[in-house]
């Protein structure tokens, strides 16, 4: 195996490993949680590098890819994820894509011709790349290429609504952590800022031929401010793209859930009315009104954090209990210089919060938090395993208290979220 250690060695800190439980010993602190979700939670948490043995299993006719580049070479296509031989997805992120303040990722090699997850020289697991669905590479009737319409991963697609966030015209309003406008992407007023209907027809009804992969979609895209009121633009793209999906569905609901910014009681009426919609997603981002008010700016103005709460329990009232989310993405609430510098504080008012969101009907789940080099964030350092893993289990051990069900964003309809997947086990 190739030295990592080495390769990286200025780019992250070489002392990490000295000041944190290792994989191995998290595993065995926590025999109640399984080391399938150990292991994702921290390979989300660090990504991976692909070996050139890696790649070779590479086949561009069966497996989805994504375009990167990794340290000292030339643009290339690589996988665009992984999955656990259980089944967990990962959603990872090639390590060039991280701030040099990480921790050096994992790697992805061959031994004895099986493709293995590794660390140190130690396998880690077994695991498979992505397979890609066969509606990509073909073009819509308006040229449009349907990988850019739908996005997949193993068990869900996903429609892009909207390509920009308007959080980001506001100088200094985006989401901190956030690289879609930080990052110079200026979709704003042009023709591919919005999905086109048509386009989403054709890729959908070419989607739905393919038998017993996908059992949901998600409809998602940055924050639409215009409108008769705030956010009514926003709601009138997804009742009509829901609209759309109802035509090709031809049924009256079907598995979907919308992650769109807080809407109003009359709004959530109108799309759970008007649509096929089943559930509803609105993301806090962070469990903590004060960094909530730091972290995201845009939304603060907009949407203060007590009336957020609020939307979301109005949400229950409307999509019904089990069918309402609001997630975090979980270790941005250690950003300097006025996160939490303890973890143990940290889990302790992470765990209020939930608490008083799931006693209210609102399931939870956590992203894990990949820091990007294109953010306000580009500098940061993410939480230990440690946290993630308490994290993950007191998030779930609040859902069963209150009965709430995880169907909605089970591993069979989405897998990316740690503490869903508990139900699997």
């Amino acid at each position: 195996m190739i030295d990592l250690q080495e390769r990286f060695r200025k780019k992250y800190d070489a002392e990490w490993r000295k000041k944190e439980e290792s994989l191995w010993e998290i595993i065995e602190k926590y025999p109640d949680v399984s080391p399938f979700i150990i292991i994702q939670n921290d390979v989300q948490r660090r990504g991976v590098f692909y070996t050139d043995a890696a790649l070779a299993l590479v086949d561009p006719e069966i497996h989805q890819l994504t375009k990167v580049s990794q340290t000292g070479e030339a643009e290339r296509f690589v996988p665009t994820s992984l999955i656990l031989r259980d089944g967990t997805p990962l959603v990872t992120q090639l390590w060039e894509a991280r701030t040099i303040t990480q921790r050096d990722p994992y790697l992805v090699d061959v031994v004895d011709g099986e493709l293995v997850l590794a660390d140190q020289d130690r396998v880690v697991e077994t695991v498979e790349y992505w397979e890609k669905p066969k509606f990509f590479g073909r073009t819509t009737s308006r040229g449009t290429p349907m990988e850019q319409v739908v996005d997949a991963r193993p068990q869900r697609y996903s429609v892009r609504m909207s390509n920009y966030c308007h959080f980001w015209t506001h100088p200094g309003h985006g989401c901190k952590y956030c690289a879609i406008g930080a990052g110079g992407v200026k979709f704003k007023g042009t023709s591919n800022e919005r999905v086109d209907e048509q386009d989403l027809f054709e890729t959908m009804q070419a989607l739905v031929k393919e038998k017993g992969r996908f059992v949901g979609v998600i409809l998602t895209g940055g924050s639409i401010l215009s409108g008769t009121e705030p956010f009514e633009d926003e709601l009138e793209g997804y009742i009509s793209a829901l609209q759309v999906l109802g035509r090709v569905f031809r049924t009256r609901r079907f598995p979907s859930q919308v992650n769109s910014t807080a809407l109003n009681r009359r709004q959530l009426e109108r799309l759970y009315n008007e649509t096929g919609l089943s559930s509803y997603t609105t993301d806090l981002e962070v469990f903590n009104e004060r960094l909530y008010n730091w972290i995201c700016p845009g939304k603060a103005a907009s949407i203060p954090y007590q009336e957020w709460k609020n939307r979301l329990y109005q949400a229950v009232e409307v999509f019904g209990k089990g069918q309402v989310n609001t997630g975090i993405v979980s270790g941005v609430e250690f950003a300097t210089p006025y996160g939490f510098t303890s973890e143990d504080e940290a889990v302790k008012v992470n765990l209020e919060e939930a608490e008083d969101l799931t006693s209210h009907g609102v399931g939870l789940k956590h992203d894990i938090w990949r820091v990007d080099p294109k953010s306000i964030f580009f500098n940061q350092k993410t939480p230990s395993l440690d946290y993630y893993v308490r994290i993950t289990k007191g998030f779930y051990d609040l859902m069963r208290k209150y009965g709430i069900p995880t169907y909605m964003d089970s591993y069979r309809k989405c897998g990316m979220h740690p503490n869903i997947n508990f139900d699997r086990i």
